[in-house]
């Protein structure tokens, strides 16, 4: 049986798409990449302007389908937590480092950069925890792959740029002057360095195939986080950021929820384990609402 993956036809997706071939490969499937150019390739318009980052996705879903493809890889932290009731994310790899990362020439971090510097971001999320940290630092949006970006920092277009760890690590790029965000400083989005694995919820078939490749307690977490999104009605372009990790059999939610301007904020920690974790994040999520969070990421 070959499998055809769908993937975007950038650098980074196609070594993910290759991450989830090589998984399937050793299980004994053969597989195909399908590269599909998406709407949100075809531009580079901010993406608020033009429907979010489920611009990326949507492609890959009319590939889905008109059958033209098995499975579709995305970064899962750019996939609508409220998906089409036809699709589901079937599977996840082991998460990589989910950090944020901030590239200057000059090595800056968060404690000396000059006030007025202009760091470029297009994710409402890192733009209101920057402002929240220093609200003289200016941000612009930027589009492109993360080279191009790179590019563009190198030609002064801006003066910082802020990228997922996850993504350099990737792509093996290191830089002398990046300066990792703590989970204090920038915490990350719903489900980011996930690797996700979308099909049809028809699919029975496929379903079980990719559950020999799902990292099952990966799944437990990256859903959590997904879920408190949705619960929240946030998109990829809302100021939420969430993270659960797990260490000795305990797991540690941290979420916030911000204004987009970063002068408000909501933020808490709580402890949960594998089998409270479903409940623990609705509640947290309705602690959330309660507090006003739904309205204060449309601020």
């Amino acid at each position: 049986m070959k499998i055809k993956i769908a993937t975007r036809n950038s650098e980074l997706a196609i070594f993910q798409a290759n991450a989830v071939a090589v998984e399937l490969n050793q299980r004994g499937f053969d597989t195909e990449l399908v590269p599909i150019v998406s709407d949100g390739d075809k531009t580079d318009q901010p993406l608020h302007e033009i429907g979010g980052k489920g611009l990326f996705v949507s492609a890959l879903e009319s590939a889905l389908l008109s059958q033209e493809v098995d499975i579709a890889v995305h970064s899962l932290k750019d996939v609508p937590a409220k998906l089409n009731e036809e699709f589901v994310i079937a599977a996840v790899l082991k998460r990589e480092d989910p950090s944020d990362v901030l590239i200057t020439k000059e090595g800056w971090s968060m404690d000396n950069i000059p006030d007025n510097s202009v760091i470029a971001t297009s994710s409402p999320r890192r733009k209101a925890q920057i402002l929240d940290l220093n609200s003289n630092i200016q941000t612009v949006p930027v589009r492109g792959n993360i080279k191009t970006r790179i590019d563009k920092l190198n030609g002064n277009e801006f003066d910082g740029l802020i990228v997922a760890k996850a993504a350099l690590n990737r792509l093996n790029l290191s830089f002398e002057n990046a300066y990792e965000f703590s989970v204090n400083e920038m915490l990350p989005s719903a489900s980011q360095g996930f690797i996700g694995i979308e099909c049809l919820r028809s699919n029975i078939k496929i379903i079980d195939l990719l559950n020999k490749i799902n990292v099952n307690q990966e799944m437990m977490l990256a859903k959590a986080e997904r879920d408190f999104v949705s619960m929240l009605d946030g998109s990829c372009l809302s100021p939420i950021a969430i993270l659960c990790t797990e260490d000795h059999k305990k797991i540690k939610i941290t979420a916030k929820v911000l204004s987009q301007d970063g002068k408000k904020k909501i933020y808490k920690e709580i402890t949960s384990n594998n089998e409270s974790l479903n409940e623990d994040i609705v509640n947290l999520a309705n602690e959330f609402i309660n507090e006003g969070a739904d309205t204060l990421i449309n601020e």
